[in-house]
């Protein structure tokens, strides 16, 4: 069976079609017609015509969203790219395509396809983490993906900082509304912004790293400061969900300190004498999130 899934961003569309191995069979990227939803439908029909003219097969077809479909209304919630917001992009898609399509926060797709194939294959518990633009999680249990009575299972960076210092209250203010989120802390926005609170002047958190392995005093201490607050974050969620793997993804998890320094400090917080909870930075990378989406199919049949 061929499987094709997309990884719907708010700048690019990947597609990619895999073959039961994982093999891929073909792949193209777009770019996404911002601000437009019958454009944005129009793109991912596109694509599945295009995928399965080029392989000559009929695909399953599973796709990533930067947000989720709400079980209340049917309609796509909490999506960044807000033009998705509202719409009925399962429903218009189904009918479009002419067969049952699969959705997911595309969190939880990097979470399935790391917890299928990647850094965290064979692992019983596991819990997915991007640190980029955004601070997203997914988890993954016996193999199926955890989507939660009001599908945000996973969501916690928009939970409060735990065991706030001093100069950490109230937080930074969070689009969500409220302040002192995870995401508003350990993003990459929020990495760079404390870099430029200390002083130092950057366009983009990736100088600050680059900065500190060459030995710079204050990103170093900006790298400290950020560290210490994902240990923290972590620890709760070790707390609550006790995972075998912790996977991480985004821009900031090519950051190849963090996964030696971090499981050091977090022990501070979990509420257990010992932690064999992994930290590792996920296998397929960028791909991560257009793989899980095509593994929304598991099993063979169309």
């Amino acid at each position: 069976m061929s499987r094709i899934g997309i990884d719907l961003g708010g700048t690019k569309i990947a597609a990619v079609v895999l073959n039961d191995d994982g093999a891929i069979g073909w792949q193209r990227r777009i770019a996404t017609p911002r601000g437009s939803y019958p454009e944005t439908v129009d793109a991912i029909a596109g694509l599945v015509s295009e995928a399965e003219r080029e392989t000559a097969t009929r695909c399953t077809v599973g796709i990533g969203i930067p947000g989720a479909i709400s079980p209340a209304t049917g309609l796509i919630k909490n999506a960044n790219s807000t033009w998705l917001n509202g719409s009925r992009l399962h429903a218009d898609l189904q009918a479009r395509l002419g067969r049952e399509v699969r959705l997911a926060n595309d969190a939880n797709c990097f979470a399935i396809s790391e917890a299928t194939d990647g850094a965290a294959a064979g692992a019983r518990v596991v819990f997915g983490v991007i640190l980029g633009t955004g601070t997203g999680g997914g988890v993954v249990v016996n193999g199926a993906m955890l989507t939660g009575a009001n599908a945000i299972a996973g969501e916690w960076g928009h939970n409060p900082l735990p065991w706030p210092e001093a100069d950490e209250r109230p937080g930074p203010a969070c689009y969500c509304g409220l302040t002192g989120c995870i995401e508003s802390f350990l993003s990459g926005p929020a990495l760079l912004a404390d870099y430029v609170r200390r002083g130092g002047a950057a366009g983009r958190s990736e100088e600050i790293v680059s900065r500190a392995e060459a030995g710079e005093p204050l990103a170093l201490a900006t790298l400290d400061t950020w560290e210490r607050r994902l240990a923290r974050a972590l620890a709760t969620i070790i707390n609550v969900l006790d995972p075998d793997v912790i996977v991480c993804g985004g821009g900031l998890s090519n950051l190849t300190r963090f996964y030696e320094r971090v499981p050091r400090l977090w022990g501070e917080w979990v509420f257990s004498d010992a932690v064999s909870t992994r930290l590792v930075r996920a296998k397929h990378g960028d791909a991560s999130g257009v793989r899980g989406a095509a593994w929304l199919w598991p099993s063979s049949g169309l």
